[in-house]
């Protein structure tokens, strides 16, 4: 009913916005939201959180990066699915002088 058709309108946003980067060159940013994950499988999951979306916000998105709150501050950006980056992590901050490196 209603989730298939904001799935199929969600996915031809997507292929709008990646039609638009492909034929004027530039990064299309999404940011997305992240729910908690309330089954069974929560429990044995490091991190109970996953984005919301669904495969369509997956499968259209080239890079994937998780951001999270660090102390103060500081904040984590981790490399969560790229076909040509490895997964990795980077720490950065936020202050009055804009995003700077994180301070030990």
């Amino acid at each position: 009913g209603e989730l298939a058709s904001r799935q199929m309108h969600l996915a031809r946003f997507l292929r709008t916005l990646l039609r638009l980067a492909d034929e004027f060159g530039v990064a299309v940013v999404i940011t997305n939201q992240v729910v908690a994950q309330v089954d069974g499988a929560a429990m044995f999951a490091s991190d109970p959180k996953k984005p919301i979306g669904g495969h369509i916000m997956a499968h259209s998105s080239t890079t994937r990066l998780y951001m999270r709150k660090g102390r103060a501050e500081t904040r984590i950006c981790k490399v969560y699915d790229s076909p040509c980056l490895p997964e990795a992590e980077a720490m950065f901050a936020i202050g009055e002088d804009g995003v700077t490196d994180a301070k030990d």
